[in-house]
């Protein structure tokens, strides 16, 4: 059975994601575990030491306080047991957030990890630019962040924005076992820079390439041109009524094409009105066919 893991700090900013987590990983037919991730405080932060205490168990104390917190968060929001929601909760304690999380990602073998977009506007490019890049940068599975404000439905429709190389079609892949269950039609898009308009792309058989060797027939391909990519997008994604979009972040730096894709993917995480499924490209080398 597939894990999703779901990360909160319990603020109400990450309630939608929680719900998300939930719809998803019930249609999915996956285990869903929460986890929240604390550093106890020492001796001196937040515990009034009585005389007979002499050794106060503030681990312990932590772990508890952080359990009953967890319990309370999931079920005041999802408005049942935890027992009939088949939800499993686990506080850790870590320094730090991120490395808590891949740790017990790693644990479990977690197929997707999901966590809120946090803050307005002013705030989002601060987080995402730290916690959720950092998530991904070390996480061996892909990332899912939902805004603040998003409402779970049936996935009919992702986005998946390309640039066709080889980590692309290891990603696409992986994306299709999330729409299987939903039999959601993946939208597979190109979008170019004006100027290269001039270049043909082997459409053809990047088509061929993939519906022979992903089993998966629900997908559609579109490539156009602009040099306002990122607003383009934006109204493509509205257009197709797009319930996710789902990007490749890569780190190379020696082509063009690829220092345009990074600025767009940048973009896409600040902009935070729709899901965005993030997939770290060296999880996807080569595609091995």
């Amino acid at each position: 059975m597939k894990t999703i893991l779901y990360a909160t700090d319990y603020s109400k900013n990450s309630i939608a994601a929680l719900k998300y987590a939930h719809a998803m990983s019930s249609k999915m037919n996956a285990r869903l575990l929460v986890v929240h991730v604390f550093d106890y405080p020492t001796m001196l932060d937040d515990f009034s030491l009585k005389g007979e205490d002499a050794f106060p168990d503030i681990e312990g104390d932590a772990f508890k306080k952080h359990h009953s917190k967890l319990n309370s968060f999931c079920n005041e929001n999802l408005n049942n047991d935890l027992k009939d929601l088949n939800i499993e909760i686990e506080a850790i304690e870590d320094k730090s957030v991120v490395k808590g999380i891949i740790s017990k990602a790693n644990e479990v073998d977690a197929f997707l990890i999901i966590t809120g977009m946090k803050g307005g506007s002013a705030l989002r490019e601060i987080i995402m630019g730290n916690t959720t890049k950092h998530l991904l940068e070390k996480s061996s599975c892909p990332v899912l962040t939902i805004p603040s404000d998003a409402t779970h439905k049936q996935i009919e429709t992702i986005v998946y924005a390309t640039d066709f190389e080889e980590e692309d079609f290891g990603a696409i892949d992986k994306l299709t076992e999330i729409a299987k269950p939903f039999n959601a039609l993946i939208k597979i898009v190109h979008i170019s820079p004006l100027k290269e308009m001039v270049e043909k792309w082997p459409i053809k058989g990047i088509k061929e390439k993939i519906h022979k060797y992903i089993e998966y027939t629900n997908l559609e391909f579109d490539i156009f041109y602009s040099d306002d990519v990122f607003n383009d997008l934006k109204i493509y994604l509205g257009n197709s009524n797009a319930d996710l979009v789902a990007m490749l972040e890569r780190e190379s730096k020696s082509l063009t094409s690829k220092v345009f894709h990074r600025d767009l993917v940048k973009r896409m995480e600040t902009y935070g009105k729709i899901p965005l499924l993030s997939f770290n490209a060296k999880n996807y080398g080569a595609f091995h066919l």
